[in-house]
């Protein structure tokens, strides 16, 4: 199961870096000085892209948590199990395994780590 985890994760990943790609050569015909200037764009706010998810492993030593979510729209990832770093060790003392939770994963220093966390409501 975790290699077919990992397998998936890095499908999804070299997907992703293909489809980026494709978009910057595609965006590279258009005339953007139209649009305004990078700086007046307006990115969604992380209490914006909270997920749903079930806590099925908790590793305080490693400040990990293991979590079956469903789709991460800002990461454009689908609904899976798998592995976080958390950004605060502390936030491992807020639930225990089963819980249902809310919670906001970014990619942060080439990791998947959870940066928000709380009950499910």
């Amino acid at each position: 199961m975790k290699l077919a985890s990992t397998l998936l994760a890095a499908f999804a990943l070299s997907a992703g870096l293909s489809l980026s790609a494709t978009a910057a050569d595609d965006m590279s015909q258009h005339d953007m000085s139209t649009h305004g200037s990078m700086g007046s764009m307006k990115y969604p706010d992380a209490s914006a892209t909270m997920s749903s998810g079930e806590v099925k492993k908790i590793d305080k030593d490693a400040g990990k948590i293991t979590i079956k979510h469903g789709p991460l729209s800002n990461l454009d990832m689908p609904a899976m199990t798998m592995v976080f770093k958390v950004k605060d060790p502390a936030m491992l003392d807020q639930v225990k395994v089963g819980d249902k939770i809310s919670f906001v994963a970014e990619k942060a220093n080439g990791a998947l780590t959870v940066t928000k966390l709380e009950p499910a409501k």
